[in-house]
């Protein structure tokens, strides 16, 4: 059973009607569309809660990728039920969303900024990061970073997202920066997101939710390199200021 991800072609809808398609045995939710992202590349599941149409309100603790193609899982509370069949307004926790929106495109700002290839990765409300395959730890300097990123932050570039085939994506390998994970291909097309005039920033394959602008991101810092084995180095990033 598939959902239709509303998110992919519009991040800032916060909410929308759908009706419940299936209820698993575990309790996991099905809906025919939604704006829950569900959780992937390194970005957290959405949260939230569905309104029922004369029930009580269902509060969504996690969303997940379901077992066949394109079916998302919301993920309700302990004790929460809702019925296949029903009606609902699906609505997202829109602050903490937002947040990992700016934190996923910092993290594509940090990308662009690092030569390397990335190795892992992880994005949260407060803090990402990345991790690289640098055997040299002075590649790469604290303070420079900061600088550099912050600069990208403020030049207030265009994020736009675009969809290219998989035959193009095989022609173009350089795009994937990932060593790990690679990006999801056999539908026919992959999801680019290119930052600044024709991703001249940084261009790549990621399903995930960004902003409109780096200005958006607002200040960062880069709080820590840490060496994590021979030729692996984690550098964590925070918002520099609360939201």
């Amino acid at each position: 059973m598939q959902t239709q991800p509303l998110f992919r072609e519009d991040a800032y809808l916060a909410d929308c009607d759908a009706a419940v398609i299936d209820v698993g045995p575990d309790g996991g939710i099905v809906l025919d569309r939604t704006v829950f992202y569900p959780a992937a590349g390194g970005q957290p599941g959405d949260t939230g809660i569905l309104l029922a149409d004369g029930g009580e309100p269902v509060p969504i603790v996690s969303t997940l990728p379901g077992a066949g193609p394109g079916a998302i899982l919301h993920i309700p509370a302990t004790g929460a039920r809702i019925e296949t069949g029903a009606r609902v307004r699906a609505r997202i926790d829109w602050e903490r969303r937002h947040r990992h929106m700016r934190m996923h495109s910092a993290l594509h700002l940090l990308c662009s900024l690092i030569p390397f290839p990335v190795t892992g990765g992880a994005i949260g409300a407060d803090e990402g990061r990345l991790d690289f395959d640098i055997e040299d730890a002075g590649a790469i300097d604290r303070d420079r970073l900061t600088e550099a990123i912050n600069a990208l932050v403020a030049a207030d570039q265009p994020i736009a997202t675009r969809w290219i085939t998989d035959d193009e994506l095989a022609d173009n390998p350089g795009l994937v920066r990932t060593m790990k994970v690679k990006p999801p291909s056999g539908s026919g097309r992959v999801r680019l997101v290119a930052i600044g005039d024709d991703g001249a920033i940084d261009l790549q394959p990621c399903g995930g939710t960004h902003v409109r602008s780096t200005a958006e991101i607002g200040p960062l810092a880069i709080t820590k390199i840490e060496k994590k084995g021979r030729q692996n180095r984690r550098v964590r990033l925070r918002f520099a200021e609360p939201a």
